[in-house]
């Protein structure tokens, strides 16, 4: 990709930074990445690890020379909050796709609940939701899902490292994990609500840490893109 001209203001973003921002709702990884893009005029913009659409929380941009470093930051321990909704089950194991197979859920108990966590806390095989963005033959797989192709994906190893109920109101319970690189939330909930005998899909998610960078040090993307435009103006030159 050529790189734009910039405004000198930019140089240290070209030089190379790693920016934190809260991804909202809604948006796509890559929307954060071409947003930074169009406000710094760098081209060479990436994420190290992708949040889903519905997700929300902490996302590395990393700018410049310092996309280098995506793989590092991609490997690091994550933690992610949120809510699973069990009684039922999506295909996307997410709120993308409208819930089936309705399970009476009422019967769970906090004991029982709770005790399902331990079968997934460890080295633990997990298969990924066809609805992902995994390649087979050079394109992600969720678009042959979406047009009703089986698709066949191999459990993997993933490891996690805690998995903990902070609090049940059936049929939602929230959580917390804190996971190796590689795990996907959408299928521990799935995996989860099989092991209920109720069925479940994640609702909401958060992630709040990956390594020891903390979405409570992040930026809001509004709140980036704000404090350009006005560093921009003070310097009077328009992003343009």
């Amino acid at each position: 990709m050529k790189q734009k001209q910039i405004h000198p203001s930019m140089q240290p973003y070209l030089e190379g930074k790693v920016l934190l921002l809260d991804k909202p709702m809604n948006w796509t990884s890559f929307d954060v990445v071409r947003k930074i893009r169009y406000l710094t005029k760098i081209s060479k913009v990436g994420h190290a690890g992708t949040l889903d659409p519905l997700a929300t929380g902490l996302l590395i941009v990393c700018t410049g020379k310092f996309t280098k470093k995506i793989n590092e930051y991609m490997g690091m321990e994550k933690e992610y909050t949120g809510t699973f909704t069990l009684g039922s089950v999506t295909p996307t194991y997410d709120l993308e796709s409208e819930p089936q197979a309705h399970t009476a859920y009422i019967h769970l108990t906090q004991e029982v609940i709770e005790a399902a966590t331990k079968q997934f806390t460890g080295a633990v095989m997990q298969t990924p939701p066809i609805h992902s963005a995994i390649k087979q033959a050079g394109k992600p797989v969720y678009l042959a899902a979406r047009k009703g192709v089986d698709v066949i994906l191999e459990p993997r190893p993933v490891t996690i490292h805690s998995f903990n109920i902070e609090k049940i109101e059936l049929p939602v319970v929230h959580f917390r994990v804190v996971c190796s690189t590689g795990t996907y939330i959408r299928s521990l909930a799935n995996d989860f609500g099989a092991a209920l005998g109720v069925g479940g899909y994640m609702s909401s998610l958060r992630r709040t840490r990956i390594g020891l960078f903390h979405v409570n040090d992040a930026k809001q993307v509004n709140g980036f893109e704000e404090e350009i435009k006005q560093f921009l103006a003070s310097e009077g030159h328009a992003n343009t």
